[in-house]
């Protein structure tokens, strides 16, 4: 096997943004947020540096998954389903029986992601995209998340306000 290392490139770290985001769902499914993440580096002018992305939810999780087949999506949900099943005689349902299954999912996909920012832009691939991934049939106002920037940033900071339940992500 060979590797190749690309040019290192370094950056002076001057900046740290965040910005609370809220995400209104249906219930259970995929839902993209790589647009929202796009607007939160454009208004505070990131240059270079890492995009952390969290979300303080126990039945929901964040992913980096294809974006240009929405069949993709209804699989992913489907094999979920499979690896965690509603009807497996869970122990914890006090909540219904979708909560412990959507609580074993969201563990196994993860509630943070680090996305690199390169020239202002995540470094994605051609046909990724970020997803709010909600693993309960309940559908819920205001999934909250924390978006988090840091490294150099173009020109002047700009104020990220926090948002409000039930609004735009990053607002």
């Amino acid at each position: 096997m060979h590797l190749d290392l690309s040019a290192i490139a370094t950056a002076r770290v001057d900046t740290l943004a965040s910005a609370t985001l809220a995400v209104d769902t249906p219930g259970e499914g995929f839902f993209e947020i790589t647009q929202e993440a796009i607007r939160f580096l454009a208004k505070i002018k990131a240059r270079n540096g890492v995009l952390l992305l969290f979300i303080r939810h126990t039945s929901a999780s964040l992913v980096i998954q294809e974006n240009a087949d929405p069949d993709v999506r209804t699989d992913l949900v489907t094999a979920l389903q499979r690896l965690a099943p509603a009807n497996a005689s869970w122990v914890h349902d006090i909540e219904g029986p979708d909560d412990m299954p959507a609580h074993v999912k969201s563990m196994l996909n993860g509630v943070a992601l680090h996305v690199p920012v390169i020239a202002g832009a995540m470094a994605l691939g051609t046909w990724q995209g970020i997803y709010v991934a909600v693993a309960s049939d309940v559908a819920a106002p205001a999934r909250g998340g924390i978006a988090v920037c840091r490294g150099e940033r173009s020109g002047v900071t700009v104020g990220v306000r926090p948002t409000r339940p039930n609004r735009a992500l990053f607002e």
